[in-house]
C-alpha cells in the first residue's frame, strides 16, 4: 500500500528571490533521502508561498524496502576443503556476518571463486523512519542569509511559526525548532488566518484553497499573468512579459488579485525609464503600452486578498505612486541646473573601494586605460577624444539626486543629462551603454565608446579588487567580480577583440600606480590569478555554448591571453572534428608529441643536420605547411589552418617508419627531436591535441 504525504514549514515571510532556489533544493534533497532511505514514491513536488515551503510526495510506500547486501568472503579454496567442509576461515566469516556457514554462496569476482554471505535486513515502517527524513530535509536546506531566532541554534530563512506533517491521515510527529508537527495549518493573514486542521494529505491544498491561500505557485504565476494581461486588454493597452517580475509577484503573495490605477499623464514627459523604474522596481507594477509601444498613463499591480474594496485600494497605489512621480520630476528638473561636467569633480566625495581611492580617481583611471585601449585594439585616432570624454562623464551621474533616490538608472540618466548639456551623441550612448551588459545573457553595447569605456572599467575594477586581495571566494563575491569578469569575456568575444589580457591589466594596474595608489599584491601576482580567473569565465561561456569538454581544455592549453581568439580556435576545432582530415591530424600530432615530450629541453633545428631522406621530407612539408598555415593563423581562419596542418601525416608516419628518432648519437638524436617539437609547436598554436578524447 501506499499513502501520499504532505510536509509543510510554515514561517515568517520569506524573501522572493529565496523561494525558487530553495524549493528546488528541497525536491532535490528529498529526492536523494529517499533513496537513501528505501523509501519508494510515484512522485515528488514541493510547493510555496511566502509563509510556507511544502513537499508533497505521491504514492510513497508504507515500508522501507527489504536491504540485501551480498559481501565477499575468502576464495573459496581457503573457505572449504577438497571434500566439502568448511574452514576456520568460512566458518569466520559466517560467524561475522551473523549467518550460517551453510548459508554462505558461491559467486563469481575478478575470475576467481569467492565465498559471499547475503544479508537482508528488513525494511521498517514509514511512521517511523519519516521523522528522521523530514528533518534531514529541513537541516539540508540552505539560504543566502539565514537567520536566528530567539534562543534558538537553528539558522533558517525567517523564523518557523508551525510545521504540518501527514501521512494519509496519520500525523507524522516531527520535531524542529522547538515545535511539533501537527494536521493543523494557517491561512492568509488577514482573510482566514487559523488554524485550520487538514484532514487527510490530500486534502491540504482544498483546505488552504478555501482559506485564501493557493499554494501551487506555478498555478498562483499562471493566475497572476491571465489577471495581468486580460486587466489590460480592458484599459486599451498590453504589458511586456517580464519573467523577473512575475516571479517576483508569484512568491510575494498568498491570494493574487490584479487591480488597475492611473497616474497623471503629465509625468509622460519625463523619460521612459523615470516613470517605469518606480513602477516596476520599487512598486512592482506592470506599465501598460498601447499598440505603437507608447507608455499610456496606467499601471497593473497585484494585490494580496480578495476582490473586495479593489477601488480604495487600487486609489492608494495610485497616492504612492504619485508621490514617488513627483519626486521623480523634481529630482530630473533639479539634475539639469547644472552641467553633467560640472558634476565630475564631487565625485571625489564617493569612495570606490577603501584601499582603491575615490570615484575621482577611478573617473581618471578610466580616461587612461581607454585612451590605451583604443590603440591597442587599433580603433580609428578620431575615437579618442569621444572616449576619453565618455569616461569622464560616464560616472557623474552618480552625484544627482535622481540616481542617488534610484540607483536602477545610473548610466541611463548620465546619457538623458549629457544629452541635455549638448554632447556628442556617441558619448550620450556610451555613458548609457558602458555598463552593458549588466549581467549574463544581457545586450551588448552598439556604440566603440560603450564598448571601449565598459572595458576599461571592468578591468580597472578586477585589477583593482585582485590587487588589494579582495579575490571571491566560494559563493562569496562581494564586489561581483565574477560578473566583471565575465564582461571582459563576453565583450572580447562577440567584438571579436584581438588584444592581450595580460598587458591590458598591466595597463590598468600602471594607472592606479600613476595614481598614487600602491596595490598590496604585485602585477605578476595580478596578472596570473586575473588571467586564470577570466579563463574560468570562457571556459563556462564555452561549456554553455555546447561545445566539448576536452576540445575546451584542449584550445585554452594552448593559451587564453587572446580570449577571442581562445573562443575561435574552440569553435573552429570543434568544427574540425567533423572533418575528415581530423584523424589524420590527431595521429599525427600524437605521435609526434608522445616522442617529442621526452625531450629534456627545447631543442634548435638545424636542417642541414637532417641525414635521411623520410627526415628531409618531413621538414619540406612543415615549411610549406607553415606557409599555408601561420597567414590563417595570423587572420584567425582556424579552421582553414588545421586543415593545412592535416597534410602533415604522411611525411609523420614515413619519417616514423624509416627513421630512428632516438639515434645513438646525440646531435643527430636532438635535431629530430627538434624537427618532432617544431611540429608539435605549429599545430600548438591551436590546441594541445594530446588533451582530446580520441
Amino acid at each position: 500500500m501506499a499513502r501520499d504525504l504532505i510536509f509543510e514549514i510554515g514561517t515568517e515571510e520569506i524573501p522572493a528571490r529565496f523561494m525558487n532556489p530553495a524549493l528546488e533544493q528541497m525536491a532535490a534533497v528529498a529526492s536523494q533521502l529517499l533513496q537513501e532511505y528505501r523509501l519508494p514514491c510515484q512522485k515528488v513536488a514541493t510547493y510555496g508561498t511566502p509563509r510556507r515551503l511544502a513537499l508533497y510526495l505521491t504514492a510513497l510506500a508504507e515500508n522501507q524496502e527489504e536491504l540485501v547486501q551480498e559481501i565477499k568472503g575468502p576464495p573459496v579454496k581457503a573457505a572449504f576443503t577438497a571434500d566439502g567442509q568448511p574452514t576456520k576461515a568460512a566458518l569466520g566469516f559466517a560467524r561475522s556476518m551473523g549467518v550460517a556457514v551453510e548459508e554462505l554462496v558461491t559467486r563469481e569476482y575478478n575470475g576467481g571463486q569467492y565465498v559471499f554471505a547475503i544479508k537482508r535486513e528488513q525494511g521498517r515502517p514509514a511512521v517511523t523512519v519519516l521523522p528522521e527524513l523530514l528533518l534531514a530535509v529541513v537541516n539540508a536546506l540552505s539560504f543566502p542569509k539565514p537567520m536566528r531566532w530567539g534562543s534558538l541554534e537553528i539558522r533558517f530563512a525567517r523564523p518557523i511559526r508551525w510545521l504540518l506533517a501527514l501521512f494519509g491521515s496519520e500525523v507524522i510527529p516531527v520535531e524542529l525548532a522547538g515545535l511539533t508537527a501537527s494536521n493543523q495549518t494557517y491561512g492568509h493573514r488577514f482573510l482566514a488566518p487559523g488554524p485550520h486542521q487538514v484532514p487527510t494529505a490530500s486534502a491540504y491544498f482544498q483546505v488552504l484553497e478555501e482559506n485564501y491561500v493557493l499554494v501551487d505557485q506555478h498555478r498562483r504565476r499562471q493566475l497572476i499573468w491571465e489577471q495581468i494581461t486580460g486587466l489590460a486588454s480592458r484599459e486599451g493597452g498590453r504589458v511586456e512579459k517580464d519573467p523577473e517580475l512575475l516571479e517576483e509577484i508569484t512568491y510575494l503573495l498568498e491570494y493574487p488579485t490584479a487591480l488597475a490605477g492611473h497616474f497623471d499623464p503629465e509625468y509622460l514627459k519625463l523619460p521612459q525609464e523615470v516613470v517605469i523604474t518606480p513602477m516596476r522596481d520599487h512598486q512592482r507594477y506592470f506599465p501598460v503600452w498601447n499598440a505603437q509601444g507608447e507608455l499610456l498613463p496606467r499601471f497593473i499591480t497585484v494585490h494580496n486578498g480578495t476582490a473586495d474594496h479593489l477601488e480604495n485600494i487600487s486609489r492608494g497605489n495610485e497616492r504612492v505612486l504619485a508621490a514617488r512621480l513627483a519626486d521623480a520630476a523634481f529630482f530630473y528638473q533639479e539634475d539639469r541646473q547644472t552641467p553633467l561636467a560640472a558634476k565630475v569633480p564631487k565625485l571625489e566625495e564617493i569612495v570606490f573601494q577603501e584601499s582603491l581611492g575615490t570615484m575621482l580617481a577611478k573617473t581618471r583611471r578610466l580616461q587612461r586605460l581607454a585612451v590605451n585601449l583604443v590603440n591597442t585594439l587599433d580603433l580609428p585616432a578620431e575615437l579618442v577624444p569621444l572616449v576619453e570624454r565618455t569616461a569622464e562623464l560616464a560616472k557623474a551621474d552618480l552625484v544627482t539626486a535622481m540616481v542617488y533616490e534610484f540607483p536602477e538608472l545610473q548610466g541611463i540618466m548620465g546619457s538623458y543629462y549629457a544629452a541635455h548639456d549638448g554632447e556628442r551623441a556617441e558619448v550620450c550612448q556610451g555613458i548609457r551603454q558602458h555598463y552593458w551588459p549588466r549581467f549574463a545573457g544581457d545586450r551588448l553595447p552598439d556604440s566603440l565608446t560603450g564598448m571601449v569605456v565598459g572595458l576599461a572599467d571592468r578591468l580597472d575594477t578586477l585589477v583593482g579588487c585582485f590587487g588589494a586581495g579582495l579575490i571571491p571566494t566560494g559563493s562569496q563575491d562581494p564586489y561581483a567580480l565574477r560578473r566583471q569578469a565575465t564582461g571582459v569575456v563576453t565583450i572580447a568575444v562577440e567584438f571579436n577583440l584581438k588584444f592581450s589580457l595580460t598587458a591590458s591589466i598591466a595597463a590598468a594596474y600602471e594607472g592606479y600606480t600613476a595614481g598614487g595608489i600602491q596595490l598590496a599584491r604585485p602585477l605578476d601576482v595580478v596578472q596570473e590569478q586575473l588571467v586564470q580567473f577570466c579563463r574560468q569565465r570562457l571556459e563556462h561561456l564555452l561549456e554553455e555554448k555546447g561545445y566539448r569538454y576536452d576540445v575546451i581544455q584542449a584550445c585554452l592549453a594552448a593559451g587564453s591571453d587572446d580570449l577571442a581568439a581562445a573562443y575561435h580556435r574552440t569553435r573552429d576545432l570543434s568544427a574540425f572534428r567533423e572533418e575528415e582530415g581530423f584523424a589524420a591530424l590527431q595521429t599525427a600530432f600524437t605521435r609526434a608529441f608522445n616522442l617529442a615530450r621526452q625531450a629534456r629541453e627545447k631543442y634548435h633545428l638545424r636542417p642541414e643536420a637532417l641525414q635521411e631522406k623520410a627526415e628531409a621530407e618531413l621538414y619540406r612539408a612543415l615549411m610549406e605547411t607553415r606557409h599555408q598555415a601561420e597567414p590563417r593563423l595570423r587572420a584567425g581562419d582556424y579552421l582553414a589552418a588545421l586543415k593545412a596542418m592535416a597534410a602533415l601525416r604522411g611525411p609523420i608516419d614515413a619519417f616514423f617508419d624509416n627513421v630512428l628518432v632516438m639515434a645513438p648519437d646525440m646531435e643527430v638524436r636532438n635535431n629530430r627531436l627538434a624537427l618532432l617539437q617544431a611540429i608539435v609547436n605549429l599545430v600548438f598554436q591551436i590546441a594541445d591535441f594530446s588533451r582530446l578524447v580520441p
